[in-house]
């Protein structure tokens, strides 16, 4: 460690390249150190008289007992970028679910924070993002990347990056339903069928009637239908991603279900397998060109027209499956009934394709009207009567 006049006793110099000189010395646990930053950096010096006194520092402070070893430099900050990207990969997610988030976080998360190291991200930044979001997106697109920021940022105070979440609006990640729904009426419904191309009614049919999902449509084959029990089993749906068409299984078991036909479209199911579906037991019910799954531009194609002379350019084909619900509940079906046949594994899931049937509401205010006429017993007058029938009895 001595220099080539034997003078220096403890540390290196040597001068580099680029006329600056490094400084190196051996501290008391035996490991080398060369002078650096306190943010990890390399240090160098002007003059070789500098770096002698930098080592004479050191060499003080090892002789006063007061060296510790100099700590490990520490990393960057990861950036909401890279701390997304990272939690997006380790997600186990839906195809369609993770090509959604990934939408968000590149259109409304990424512009504002993907450069911010997570610690740096404030409540204040938050909030002024999220106003400026609804200024630029519609409500339902800034509530899901607001609540997927939340997500991220609650995994990241998991995680010990930080201490708390800054995203703190209160229900920002919840949002309204803008348009209401109103269920086709009967008449309307079939005035939709006939305005359809003929290869495509039942398609409007079985998802009115059974509440079945275009995905779940769009995938059934011969094999699915079962027209001497009149059910339809529901095994698999198709959904398009980013790669491409998928061919799955239902989201929950619930999904995975069997539905009854209601009788009066049996016979429509039948003529619709001999006249439209695919040949062979795996055919599509509904096929496109080349064999493959209708996709939905194909069928927003005479929909969209179909649904104008029907008078209700306001209903969008999964609407249908609100009106399979309503004339369900019409029928008095519990909820759990209309969860099996919805296929949700939750009330919540099946609470929302609930609506008041009007005609159903008419026979319950008639009903209403004859306690005044006294055409129907009240309860309490009914109870009384029993005793006095018992009364009588003994």
């Amino acid at each position: 460690m001595a220099t080539k006049q034997g003078k220096r006793q403890f540390g290196s110099i040597r001068k580099l390249p680029s006329g600056r000189f490094q400084a190196r010395y051996t501290g008391p646990n035996g490991h080398m150190y060369s002078a650096r930053r306190e943010n990890g950096q390399p240090l160098t010096f002007e003059t070789k008289g500098d770096a002698n006194d930098w080592l004479s520092l050191r060499r003080s402070e090892i002789l006063r007992n007061d060296w510790l070893p100099p700590a490990a430099p520490k990393a960057a900050p990861v950036t909401v970028r890279e701390f997304a990207e990272a939690w997006l990969s380790h997600r186990d997610l839906e195809d369609r679910t993770r090509d959604h988030y990934a939408q968000l976080l590149r259109d409304h998360v990424f512009p504002r924070f993907g450069s911010t190291p997570v610690p740096s991200v404030s409540p204040a930044e938050v909030r002024t993002w999220h106003a400026n979001l609804g200024k630029v997106t519609g409500p339902t697109a800034r509530s899901h990347a607001y609540a997927l920021l939340r997500t991220i940022m609650n995994t990241a105070v998991a995680d010990d990056l930080i201490a708390a979440n800054p995203c703190r609006v209160r229900g920002a990640g919840q949002t309204k339903r803008v348009k209401k729904i109103v269920p086709a009426t009967l008449a309307e419904l079939e005035a939709l069928t006939k305005a359809m191309p003929a290869k495509y009614q039942l398609l409007v049919l079985l998802a009115a009637w059974c509440g079945l999902r275009f995905g779940e449509l769009a995938e059934l084959r011969r094999s699915d239908v079962d027209a001497v029990k009149g059910v339809i089993h529901v095994r698999r749906g198709v959904v398009r991603t980013n790669a491409g068409r998928v061919v799955k299984g239902p989201k929950s078991d619930a999904g995975k279900r069997t539905v009854a036909l209601p009788p009066h479209l049996l016979p429509v199911v039948k003529d619709h397998i001999r006249d439209h579906a695919a040949m062979g037991r795996d055919g599509l019910l509904f096929p496109a060109g080349h064999g493959e799954q209708l996709a939905p531009s194909t069928l927003y194609r005479v929909f969209y027209p179909a649904r104008m002379k029907a008078g209700r350019e306001d209903l969008r084909f999964h609407d249908l499956r609100h009106t399979g619900a309503v004339l369900a509940a019409s029928t008095g079906a519990t909820l759990a009934e209309l969860m099996a046949r919805l296929g949700h594994s939750t009330p919540g899931a099946a609470l929302r394709y609930q609506h008041a049937a009007q005609d159903r509401d008419r026979v319950i205010a008639a009903a209403l009207s004859k306690l005044v006429a006294g055409q129907v017993t009240p309860i309490d007058a009914a109870g009384i009567r029993k005793k006095r029938k018992k009364t009588a009895g003994s």
